[in-house]
């Protein structure tokens, strides 16, 4: 071990033996695996996950978010129905998503981008907690303060329960009779928390202020900068983008790499650090992100790199003699072709890419 790349290791003790003599500030620390070095900058250090590859990590992701589908929707029919929920009793739901993003940070958050339009309300809480963790990570977040993001990321949306579905899933324009019920989902959910018994601070403040924006121009309470808890900043991030990448009723999705442009270009929206540290933990390039090359090919982004400007893409088309090509797989940090820039598959008349960037 001292003559590896290791540079720490934490002993689980639910496992095996501690040391004869634990120091108090080993003892306080949580029961962990073997940590390795993780001193690139796409690859923030994490203390309770051996990292793995996208591959290795897609199974499980998917049976994360297979199982999580069955507890989101029980939860969400037990607060219609008014009945008490045990935060503790979800810990479970959100420890195996933190954990799957631990060992790669991509696998699930690529995933649960592939929720349909019935189970949305469902599955964008699941993904709003496996981004959370992730950004929480990339922030250098205590680990405590890793599984409170995670729970609030979990339970922001629980208003939604009380919003009647047919306004939730309207394929067409809200009224502003309908867009004022929308706009009191954050109420409604911290009231559902609180007659819920739920007292966790965080979970109960991104609940109330995740469409707050840094210009107080949000709502419900038009809060501004630093009067937004950071947890409400980094809740109001993670929000949107998976709201924006998701295909709604109403909307078509976006690409996450153009999803991310335009979320830059929101003046006034986001906390700009907390909106850096986002783009970090999900690469410049998400997966499933759309890219033409300088030859010409579209090619969609598969796999990250430690170069967050050079990912691993399949190529699919040529833009040139506006045909499809056998599916190829680059890695560009080997010099096999450049970005030029992002690129809508829709675009050029082609849909439904997932098959391109969804199954290892």
């Amino acid at each position: 071990l001292r003559s590896s790349s290791i540079k720490e290791v934490v002993i689980d003790i639910a496992l095996g033996l501690d040391v004869v003599a634990a120091d108090a500030a080993a003892a306080s620390q949580p029961a962990s695996v073997l940590v390795s070095a993780a001193d690139s900058p796409a690859a923030p250090a994490t203390p309770n996950a051996v990292k793995v590859s996208l591959d290795e990590e897609h199974q499980q992701a998917a049976k994360v978010i297979q199982s999580s589908r069955k507890v989101m929707a029980s939860i969400f029919r037990d607060l219609r129905l008014g009945k008490a929920i045990d935060p503790e009793a979800v810990m479970p739901l959100v420890e195996e998503i933190s954990a799957s993003v631990s060992r790669n940070t991509h696998a699930l958050i690529s995933l649960v981008r592939l929720k349909t339009v019935d189970d949305y309300t469902y599955m964008h809480s699941v993904a709003v907690c496996a981004l959370m963790t992730a950004l929480a990570r990339e922030m250098r977040l205590s680990e405590t303060e890793v599984r409170q993001a995670g729970l609030a990321g979990l339970m922001h949306d629980m208003g939604k329960a009380k919003i009647p579905a047919d306004i939730i899933n309207k394929p067409g324009a809200l009224s502003d009779n309908e867009f004022d019920l929308i706009r009191k989902h954050p109420q409604l959910g911290h009231d559902l928390l609180l007659q819920a018994n739920v007292q966790e601070h965080a979970t109960l403040d991104v609940c109330l202020h995740h469409h707050e924006k840094v210009n107080g121009s949000g709502y419900p309470h038009g809060l501004k900068g630093e009067e937004i808890s950071l947890f409400a900043r980094m809740g109001a991030v993670c929000d949107v983008y998976d709201a924006v990448t998701s295909t709604r009723s109403y909307k078509p999705a976006w690409e996450p790499g153009m999803a991310l442009r335009r979320m830059a270009s929101w003046e006034g929206h986001f906390d700009p650090a907390v909106f850096k540290a986002f783009v970090k933990s999900l690469g410049i390039y998400p997966i499933g992100t759309v890219v033409i090359l300088k030859s010409g090919r579209l090619a969609v982004v598969v796999e990250q790199n430690e170069n967050l400007l050079k990912p691993v893409v399949k190529t699919f088309f040529s833009t040139k003699s506006k045909m499809h090509l056998p599916v190829e797989k680059l890695d560009l940090s080997l010099g096999m072709d450049d970005i030029v820039g992002f690129e809508s598959a829709a675009s050029w008349g082609i849909q439904n890419i997932e098959h391109l960037w969804a199954t290892h």
